[in-house]
């Protein structure tokens, strides 16, 4: 397969150098950078490989900057409604989920959807959906699911020392058990 490489005549190092200093921002630089090993011989697979990104954002890249020229640096504005929870706000809140809902007042044992809609509202007067609060939650690095407590497996030390302790019942005994008077 043929290697894809930038064509377009405003595709100049010169030109992205300027963009570079022109423009803030980490992905407009990472996309420079990218342009620039691109122009020097790169594939775009080395260039994937080396921001960790997938070698179809690089093909994306390519192409945008084929067909704009030096515009292609720049981001597209974003549509959508920005997040109401910014980095500041998502650090306090990931601090919270490791700490117990008992100790902001709210009686429950673990976090879920629902105690976290009323953290959020409580402590910071946002209101969001539990779905929101979920998706949120497990954005933050943390599960939903309930703790599950599982028994260490047996192994066969022990066992001949703890039959010989362990007492032993007789058979006339488990009758008189039965017909008599519980224990």
């Amino acid at each position: 397969m043929k290697s894809l490489i930038l064509t377009h005549k405003d595709m100049t190092r010169e030109n992205l150098l300027q963009a570079a200093e022109a423009i803030p921002g980490a992905w407009e630089g990472i996309r420079i950078t990218a342009y620039l090993l691109l122009l020097s011989g790169w594939k775009s697979t080395e260039v994937a490989k080396l921001f960790e990104v997938t070698r179809w954002a690089v093909v994306k890249w390519i192409k945008k900057a084929n067909e704009g020229g030096i515009q292609a640096v720049e981001d597209n504005p974003r549509t959508g409604r920005p997040s109401q929870f910014d980095n500041a706000l998502k650090k306090e809140l990931e601090e919270a989920l490791t700490k117990s809902p008992k100790e902001f007042g709210i009686p429950r044992v673990r976090w879920d959807g629902k105690v976290f809609v009323e953290y959020i509202w409580r402590f910071y007067k946002k209101k969001i959906t539990i779905r929101h609060a979920q998706r949120l939650i497990r954005e933050l690095g943390f599960s939903l699911r309930q703790p599950i407590y599982r028994y260490v497996q047996a192994t066969e030390e022990g066992v001949e020392e703890f039959r010989s302790v362990l007492k032993k019942t007789s058979p006339a005994q488990k009758k008189q058990r039965r017909k008599g008077d519980p224990v």
